[in-house]
């Protein structure tokens, strides 16, 4: 499996990670959004230059000119409700992209212990087509293993990009043991050592769902 870890080579979302974490620029609900949204743009152009493309010839105003356009059928799939702002990045981006989505939450059996379940889904068709799932915290591994497996009731992609803002280190080893390792590639802002035992990830950067639209009940 190919892992494209962000932190390893400092680039602009280098800036944009250190406010999603900042405890004094975090709390900007409508920043914390846009820069998780940024950072999906970022990655999704990255991912696109490993897309498919065929030439196109199109009419300019002067001539004829012959253009690379995306010839891969991609769905972009996340899991709610953090992810949202994630995707929308992506949409920026691979804007003819078919969309999928998930919801995936823990219930709690007791104080540390917590079960994941998936109560919605919506996709398209996915034989031979990309998936692109992204969810901005990959914490255990656990919810995204599930909205994979529950993504696969509408068939085999060819290749899957795995998405997401912070990983823990246990959760990349899951992945591994988890996914088909020559059809998926994960795309990580950083990855971070470890967990506590509220499965958070640590330094991470809190609940990116509370910050990004406020706490729940």
């Amino acid at each position: 499996m190919k892992i494209v870890n962000f932190a390893e080579y400092p680039s602009v979302i280098s800036q944009y990670m250190m406010e999603l974490r900042n405890v004094n620029i975090q709390s900007d609900m409508l920043r914390f959004r846009r820069n998780l949204e940024r950072i999906g743009e970022i990655m999704a152009f990255e991912i696109s230059r490993t897309l498919r493309y065929r030439k196109e010839t199109v009419d300019t105003p002067l001539a004829p000119c012959k253009c690379d356009v995306i010839d891969t059928q991609v769905v972009l799939a996340t899991i709610f409700r953090a992810g949202i702002p994630f995707h929308q990045g992506f949409l920026n981006i691979l804007d003819t992209a078919e969309n999928a989505f998930v919801s995936a939450y823990r219930k709690y059996r007791e104080k540390e212990n917590f079960d994941v379940f998936i109560e919605y889904l919506a996709s398209p068709r996915l034989d031979g087509k990309t998936l692109i799932l992204v969810d901005p915290m990959l914490a255990t591994g656990k919810s995204m293993e599930l909205s994979y497996h529950a993504l696969l009731t509408k068939g085999t992609p060819a290749h899957v990009h795995i998405a997401s803002v912070i990983a823990s280190q246990d959760a990349v080893d899951y992945v591994k043991e988890h996914f088909p390792a020559e059809h998926t590639t994960l795309w990580v802002g950083a990855i971070d050592p470890e967990i506590n035992p509220h499965s958070y990830i640590v330094p991470g950067l809190g609940d990116a769902g509370d910050l990004a639209y406020g706490t729940k009940d």
